[in-house]
């Protein structure tokens, strides 16, 4: 089956970016990270419009990303802070994924402007492919794509209906993606 004939609705990455993927989002969520929490600290810190922060955060504690938590300082009307949820904190694997590479292709030659370390022992943290199997994967190795339980055809059949058995979306480290049959 050819990634053209799926529904591109169904994929994980499509719905991920619906979340993420609109501008400052993922700033936001650099920032909550790095343990910038409440609204104006936010505000300050991207130097982003009010509006839109405001619209980022309501969709991340929308979609479970993040989720206000009040808080009232002496003297002062209660307010609201924001916190990752443990699904917000599954991104950081992909925040590092996305850093480690403008790292490499866009630091320049003064380097990175932050690094990641374990907290316990100091040692530089980066983002690795893994299969269930154990095997770290590098860029020159083979990455199969194939259509899962989820999958839709266009045409609203299931993906398997009419697939060939075996069959799959290779991606290379050289950007080469091509149908192939697997053994």
């Amino acid at each position: 089956m050819r990634w053209a004939e799926l529904d591109s609705r169904t994929c994980s990455l499509a719905r991920t970016l619906e979340i993420v993927g609109q501008p400052w989002t993922l700033l936001v969520l650099r920032d909550l990270f790095n343990g910038i929490r409440r609204f104006d600290d936010l505000a300050g810190h991207l130097g982003i419009a009010r509006n839109v922060l405001a619209d980022r955060l309501a969709r991340l504690t929308e979609s479970g990303l993040a989720q206000r938590v009040p808080y009232r300082q002496a003297g002062h009307r209660a307010r609201h802070e924001y916190r990752l949820t443990s699904a917000g904190l599954d991104l950081c694997t992909v925040m590092v994924a996305f850093a480690g590479w403008g790292d490499r292709h866009l630091a320049g030659s003064a380097g990175p402007p932050a690094r990641f370390e374990h907290r316990n022992c100091g040692a530089s943290v980066r983002a690795a492919l893994l299969c269930d199997s154990g095997h770290l994967l590098t860029p020159s190795d083979q990455v199969l794509s194939r259509p899962g339980p989820g999958a839709r055809r266009r045409d609203g059949a299931t993906a398997t209906s009419g697939a060939r058995p075996g069959q799959a979306v290779v991606v290379t480290g050289e950007s080469n993606v091509r149908a192939t049959g697997v053994q």
